[in-house]
């Protein structure tokens, strides 16, 4: 599978992700086509799940916001952690379209992008990801599931990917 770059104690300490400031937000994951249907084969509510193959936000009182209707607020994990979505997986790297063009980009509201951006470590695994990203099978899962390239704002777009 992929290699994670950020610890998994530092992202279960982080407040960031997994909360939406719209119920239908761009950042929401969306899912791969056997994702859905793997996700639907463990019995979780297909009403989770929007047509456009997002995955729902509900909404979250106590912070006027919404949160990922897998995310747990008690204890800030996942609920579908171990078999998280793909976009979850890479997150806070995204597949961002830009006119028509698609990159490798980062959400530099993520704290351990923005304090380990310059990071030598961190170059490497932008690198790592370019060249997963640009594998054929990576290119032939893109092209196959147009949903999870989306248009994101205030991102900062790595590289370009060859589909």
């Amino acid at each position: 599978m992929i290699k994670q770059a950020i610890p998994k104690d530092y992202c279960l300490s982080c407040v960031g992700c997994c909360r939406f400031s719209e119920q239908d937000s761009v950042w929401l994951p969306c899912l791969l086509n056997e994702e859905t249907q793997e996700l639907l084969k463990k019995n979780f509510p297909p009403l989770l799940i929007s047509q456009e193959k997002k995955i729902h936000s509900l909404p979250n009182p106590k912070h006027n916001n919404f949160v990922c209707s897998f995310f747990q607020l008690k204890d800030n994990k996942c609920a579908i952690y171990a078999f998280r979505p793909f976009e979850c997986r890479i997150y806070p790297f995204l597949i961002n379209r830009k006119a028509d063009k698609v990159f490798l980009a980062v959400d530099l509201r993520c704290t351990f992008v923005k304090e380990n951006l310059e990071n030598q470590k961190f170059k490497e695994y932008i690198r790592y990801l370019n060249n997963f990203f640009n594998s054929p099978a990576r290119i032939k899962i893109l092209k196959n599931n147009p949903q999870i390239i989306q248009i994101y704002k205030d991102v900062l777009n790595l590289a370009e990917l060859n589909l």
